[in-house]
């Protein structure tokens, strides 16, 4: 990200992993051998070796007054800008977020009493929370990107969850990433119980599981989250990993806390860094202070030969937003972005021409056209507030005392359709605007929702989407320096626009003289521009003329009878063993997108936003 590094890699540390190559460094994966620069998504390996995948986006949610020393004292603790209450409000009693779901109980619930039951060194792996520690069986059945229509061949993992009431258990998104089962067993069983996903954040890799299972639940006491620890605190790591099949308990303490690449869900989070030891399996478990609270969730290590014993956690900040979320929505909506990026205003003198008066801002270097923020703001204005918190010219804003963190970390603790006020400077007037925040749109998406890539077959011309497994899939030399560079650098124009690519063609009688086709962009059908891959479909389906005419980057040509490539299908079908010549959502009637008000879709609109997806912290410029 920020600092250049030439064999590094963060991994997400399930004892499942998926090799995925990438063109950009900050997101390169490579095997646990590899020596090449990376943000890598990996694990150790039960039966065979996959890939994973690499970062980028924003940080966390409300924490504990007392740790928000600084960084706002102008809102109400634990009361969002709407008036709903915030889902990281301390407990009365103790001052700690309660757990998920659960309540107090005087009787029932678990209590720590520093003088009756210390947790230090040397009594921790016999103390009670630790059977809340459980060890997560998953088998994956991962869709084949080059072959839209079929899966790849199953794998299984190991990883670790936790309790946390209402018979609910927490883990890492990339343990059960592509489940087809996922099955947990208790600290001292014998037994595994299968247990259900019920939500999954891809870009703060969490999951939340649960199991119907009464006599899974016998006995145990879910674990109370605790407060964002401080520098210097011990922690210790339990969890499930690589060695042995009994629990595993590691000690160090808190060497950093910053806003920090999430490898699996290429976003950017806050995140504790920590130096005791955390290697394959332990993704999902809990880490723990000397109180015995939950300071979070282990999931990755970053993995140098100049560098040893650096883990992350996820703190419960980040925690409590996705299961604050949840309850919410009934589902997860994921963490929103202000869709903007930005640049550092450190030099006197480019403060001096923007008239910006003080030390203090961002300047709007560029407006995302499918965020609310690009009806309100301008290239040129220099963002200096968020909810009346100063940000300095670094991009950063107080956090607790004497710390500083990313001005991103403001905008993590927002939920999608929240509303943030910023105070902005145009051509030097201050003004106070309103923004909706939501989760940011991706052209080529890191994450497929639903797990299966769409696709259509037209007389053995096979079209899908381009998305992120599909490049690794690919392993990118394939996919040509141009289709990797929109890939990288294109921000999407409208709500539901895709880069649909050609990505083989199967040899028919009908499709002669196009088979050494591959990865490459179509634009246009018949002369009209292609806004997605669902559009493709009803151009085709609709087509009234002789002929079908695709248009495709660099000006080459397929032109294909009509009547000729509509009967050869079946037998293209029957050829390859395909069960059928488009995706089911493809079966779905065609909604028309709404590219915004007056836009067109013109060739210009394509390809013409020299902006990396990502741009963070790097040469003084960041997305929020």
């Amino acid at each position: 990200m920020s600092i250049a590094v030439t064999n590094c890699c963060f991994s997400a540390i399930s004892s499942t992993v998926k090799f995925r190559c990438s063109a950009s460094s900050s997101r390169l994966l490579a095997t646990t051998n590899s020596s090449a620069a990376c943000v890598a998504s990996k694990a150790s390996i039960h039966n065979r070796k996959r890939s994973k995948r690499g970062s980028a986006s924003s940080p966390a949610d409300r924490i504990n007054s007392k740790d928000r020393e600084g960084v706002s004292q102008t809102k109400s603790a634990g009361r969002a800008k709407d008036g709903r209450s915030s889902p990281f409000q301390a407990d009365s009693n103790s001052g700690n977020a309660k757990p998920f779901g659960s309540q107090r109980r005087d009787n029932k619930s678990l209590q720590f009493d520093l003088k009756e039951q210390p947790v230090g060194a040397g009594n921790l792996q016999v103390a009670v929370f630790l059977d809340a520690v459980v060890k997560v069986y998953c088998t994956h059945t991962a869709p084949d990107y080059s072959l839209p229509w079929q899966k790849q061949r199953q794998f299984t993992s190991t990883g670790s969850a936790f309790m946390i009431g209402n018979g609910r258990l927490l883990t890492n998104a990339h343990c059960v990433e592509y489940q087809t089962q996922v099955k947990v067993k208790r600290r001292g069983d014998d037994t595994k119980y299968v247990a259900k996903v019920l939500a999954r954040g891809v870009d703060c890799d969490i999951a939340l599981l649960a199991v119907e299972s009464e006599q899974f639940w016998e006995g145990a006491e879910p674990l109370q989250l605790g407060d964002l620890p401080h520098l210097q605190e011990a922690v210790t790591v339990v969890g499930y990993p690589l060695g042995g099949d009994t629990i595993s308990v590691t000690k160090g303490v808190v060497s950093r806390i910053e806003v920090t690449p999430y490898a699996h869900g290429s976003s950017d989070l806050l995140g504790i860094q920590i130096d005791a030891a955390i290697n394959p399996g332990n993704s999902g478990g809990p880490a723990f202070n000397d109180r015995g609270e939950c300071i979070g969730v282990a999931f990755q290590a970053y993995r140098s030969e100049e560098a040893e014993n650096i883990g992350y956690v996820i703190p419960t900040t980040v925690v409590s937003h996705f299961l604050s979320d949840y309850e919410r929505n009934q589902k997860y909506t994921g963490f929103p972005s202000l869709g903007v990026l930005l640049q550092k205003l450190e030099n006197p003198a480019l403060r001096e021409c923007l008239k910006v008066p003080s030390s203090a801002g961002v300047l709007v270097r560029k407006v995302e056209p499918t965020s609310d923020a690009n009806k309100v703001l301008k290239e040129g204005d220099v963002i200096v507030s968020f909810d009346n918190v100063h940000i300095g010219c670094e991009g950063t804003v107080p956090f607790r005392s004497n710390e500083r963190i990313a001005f991103r970390y403001l905008i993590s603790q927002k939920y999608a359709g929240d509303v943030a006020e910023l105070g902005i400077i145009r051509n030097g007037q201050s003004m106070k605007v309103q923004v909706v925040l939501n989760p940011r749109v991706h052209l080529v998406p890191y994450h497929v929702d639903g797990g299966q890539p769409s696709y259509l077959i037209t007389a053995g011309l096979v079209f899908t989407p381009l998305s992120e497994p599909l490049i690794d899939d690919e392993c990118e030399d394939p996919i040509g320096l141009k289709l990797l560079t929109k890939a990288r650098y294109t921000l999407a124009k409208f709500k539901g626009e895709q880069i649909v690519i050609l990505s083989q063609v199967l040899a028919n009688e009908v499709n002669i003289g196009y088979e050494d086709m591959g990865n490459q962009q179509v634009l246009k059908f018949n002369g009209t521009r292609i806004r997605n891959i669902h559009h493709l479909a009803h151009l085709i389906d609709s087509c009234t003329g002789k002929y079908m005419v695709f248009e495709f980057d660099g000006n080459y040509l397929v032109v294909l009878e009509k009547e000729a490539a509509l009967s050869s299908s079946s037998q293209v079908l029957q050829d390859y063993g395909i069960p059928c010549e488009r995706s089911s959502d493809l079966l779905e009637p065609y909604v028309e997108c709404n590219v915004g008000d007056g836009q067109s879709i013109v060739d210009g609109d394509f390809g013409d936003s020299p902006v990396s997806n990502l741009e963070i912290g790097v040469d003084g410029i960041l997305w929020a």
